[in-house]
């Protein structure tokens, strides 16, 4: 339940949204420079670059559109770019794509873009048509159409309706991406926004149904109300045919907080309403808010994520050990209590144990459904599916027979029905939306992406490297099967490295026609930092031991050399957010292995991130940089700190977006504008809109990936 905190979450590679010590900003190796030779940039308030930080400043953004022009008109000027670009907008925009959506109250609903519809349709049909080959689709609202007649682009974020019906919604709409957003009451009956009804002005944080005539609000409310992080920390009650500033306070958190965010638990026909007050990234007050009455929080360690509810049993996953009543349970164990008594009570009594991972497994995901409790499970970063059934006493499972080898994802359940819908795919097997029914194991194919591109003659595979404290670190390569290992093959090394994001294989139409079908190989790296096998992996990074995620990516980067795939002037690297810091100290530490940095959305700046927008709820990540050991270590991987100007250094291609408001575009700034001091080569790309996937519309995906893949083609086949 994760959702309602939107951190450094991974970019997928189809948009591109911290146990060792060092002993300065390199690992220990031959290449490493004295630290007396490295380019120091001054720090904090000495920093001669802040002037880039101003968002839309006449100033930076003439510098930005300076680097844009000269960039583009290398790029775009190559001879492949036009055929790449064409390439991408066709898989981009394509009309057989599978129409995902979110199976409720009996119809799915839909989010649709394509080349016609630029700002998309958000559209529903009945479940049974939803099955067919050509669904019936009722159209809620055309974006695009909504955006003309209003003068703004509406950039879709997401709705929020009130169960069982689903007819009462909530409409997330965002100007340019950015995560700040309006919402909006919508009916669908009538399929207009409601004459007089809920408002909630731009504003980063959430809404929640507590009846047809009263909300939740999560919002900024003037004055002193939102944290450190830019999100809100006050939620209030709001009574229709009331103004927004009359609504009446139910929870306050702390300034210091990430953030407060309230959601609803539904068990039979009772709705109860929770806030999460997350003090940190990782560590969360999980409060019950009883109609009348004080706030109760539920006694749990806080490194706890409160997942759903299923049999009266509130499910938790837990990133710590927790002993309960002189049993303990593990970090990775998932357990459930009875949600109802705690509620009557203010206690927990029993707790029972749903599923323990091994040391090469995690839980995935958990989601319930009528009958059962859905858990995928992550095996050696392969997916399986299970539904967990609980008798009172006990949890029991059953494996679902969906296909194994490859991704699984839920991509719509609910806990009114037994009609699960996921998605299946690999490297080099395209998506396919299957319908489940888990009360007896079934299931029918009923979408399925055509191939975007030739996988004939390709292989993938699962090989690990030997991280530099011995940690063994899986990664996964996908080459010509008669690839010569003779060191030119170009090659593409993905990561992230971060928040427990888990990288697991996936289809991706552009990577293969864009990039595998012109001779390269892309290998996606298992690094510490997710969550692949669980809160220790992802804790074995954390902070001032980050570290050993670097090593685990030069360990990889090192074994693809040595096996013969590829040689450090065919490697390129790419990664984005959080997988952008990566890029960054690849970058400066590592100089040497790469010929291409592709660092997309990235933060570069340790020293001063948490001063930028939601940079503050990171801090669980990353660390403070205003704590002296944490400072430190910080300056001592801060990539933009960290940069020797007696140095040579393979191209970076920097890529950002004006209205990131999650991850500051200044980041992307001040170190383009530092390596141009420098006269170090890069390229620089900020498009105006798009937020945090740095894309609004479709069109500008697909030049993002052609340009991409131009500067690779450029750095490693040329």
């Amino acid at each position: 339940m994760k959702n309602w905190i939107v951190g450094a979450a991974t970019l997928a590679i189809t948009a591109c949204s911290p146990s060792t010590e060092t002993e300065g900003p390199m690992t220990k190796t031959e290449t490493a420079d004295s630290p007396a030779e490295t380019q120091m940039v001054e720090q904090t308030e000495g920093d001669s670059r802040i002037w880039l930080e101003e968002v839309t400043g006449e100033k930076p953004l003439n510098w930005v559109r300076g680097e844009n022009e000269r960039s583009l008109a290398r790029l775009e000027q190559d001879s492949r770019f036009a055929n790449l670009n064409n390439q991408a907008l066709a898989i981009v925009n394509a009309t057989d794509k599978i129409d995902y959506g979110q199976h409720r109250g009996g119809y799915v609903y839909n989010f649709w873009q394509d080349g016609t519809h630029v700002h998309g349709l958000w559209q529903r049909a009945t479940l049974d048509d939803y099955a067919s080959d050509d669904p019936d689709w009722d159209v809620l609202v055309d974006f695009d159409a909504l955006s003309e007649a209003e003068g703004e682009n509406w950039v879709y974020k997401g709705v929020t309706c009130m169960a069982p019906a689903y007819e009462k919604c909530m409409l997330t709409l965002s100007r340019g991406g950015k995560d700040a957003a309006v919402r909006r009451e919508f009916d669908i009956a009538s399929k207009s926004f409601v004459e007089d009804g809920f408002v909630v002005p731009e504003s980063k944080g959430g809404v929640e149904w507590v009846d047809a005539d009263t909300l939740l609000v999560a919002t900024d409310w003037g004055g002193e109300t939102m944290t450190s992080s830019g999100y809100p920390f006050v939620v209030k009650l709001w009574t229709r045919g009331t103004e927004l500033a009359e609504a009446r306070e139910v929870f306050r958190g702390q300034a210091d907080d990430v953030g407060v965010f309230p959601f609803r638990v539904e068990m039979g026909d009772e709705a109860f309403m929770f806030a999460a007050e997350a003090d940190t990234f990782y560590d969360t007050g999980w409060w019950y808010l009883p109609e009348n009455g004080d706030p109760l929080q539920i006694p749990v360690p806080s490194k706890t994520n409160f997942q759903d509810v299923f049999a009266g049993q509130a499910i938790l996953s837990l990133d710590e050990a927790w002993t309960h009543d002189g049993q303990t349970w593990p970090k990775g164990t998932t357990v459930s209590f009875d949600l109802k008594a705690f509620v009557a009570n203010g206690a927990i009594e029993a707790v029972f144990e749903v599923a323990t991972p091994d040391a090469r497994s995690s839980v995935d995901n958990i989601s319930a459904a009528k009958s059962h409790l859905v858990i995928t499970m992550l095996e050696n970063v392969n997916s399986r599916v299970f539904a967990y059934s609980f008798d009172g006493a006990a949890w029991s499972a059953e494996p679902l027979s969906l296909t194994e080898n490859g991704k699984i994802s839920i991509s719509s359940i609910n806990a009114h029905s037994d009609i699960v819908l996921a998605n299946l795919e690999s490297f080099l097997t395209p998506d396919s939306l299957v319908m489940v029914d888990v009360t007896n194991d079934t299931s029918q194919v009923i979408r399925s992406l055509p191939d975007r591109f030739n996988t004939k003659d390709l292989v993938a595979e699962q090989l690990q490297a030997t991280s530099k404290d011995g940690t063994q670190i899986p990664y996964f390569v996908v080459r010509h099967k008669d690839t010569k290992m003779d060191g030119n093959t170009p090659t593409l090394l993905y990561g992230y490295g971060g928040f427990q994001v888990n990288m697991q294989p996936s289809y991706s139409g552009t990577l293969g026609k864009l990039w595998l079908e012109n001779g390269g190989a892309y290998v996606l790296a298992n690094i510490r930092g997710g969550g692949e096998f669980g809160p220790d992996w992802h804790q074995a990074g954390l902070k001032m031991k980050r570290q050993s995620i670097y090593d685990d990516f030069i360990a990889i980067a090192e074994d693809l050399i040595a096996s013969g795939l590829t040689s450090p002037k065919h490697l390129g690297i790419r990664g984005g957010s959080n997988g952008g810091l990566l890029m960054g100290v690849m970058y400066t530490q590592r100089p040497d292995l790469w010929n291409a940095v592709l660092c997309q959305v990235p933060l570069l700046d340790m020293l001063r991130f948490h001063k930028l927008l939601a940079g503050a709820s990171w801090m669980g990540e990353y660390g403070n940089p205003e704590d002296p050991d944490e400072g430190a270590f910080l300056a001592s991987i801060s990539p933009y700190h960290n940069v020797n100007a007696a140095r040579d250094y393979p191209e970076i291609f920097l890529m950002t977006s004006t209205k990131d408001d999650r991850v500051h575009p200044g980041h992307a700034r001040k170190m383009g504008h530092l390596l141009q001091e420098l006269d170090k080569p890069f390229l620089y790309y900020e498009n105006i809109d798009g937020g945090h996937s740095a894309a609004a519309n479709l069109k500008e995906t697909a030049r993002r990936e052609a340009l991409g893949y131009i500067f690779l083609m450029q750095q490693l086949m040329d």
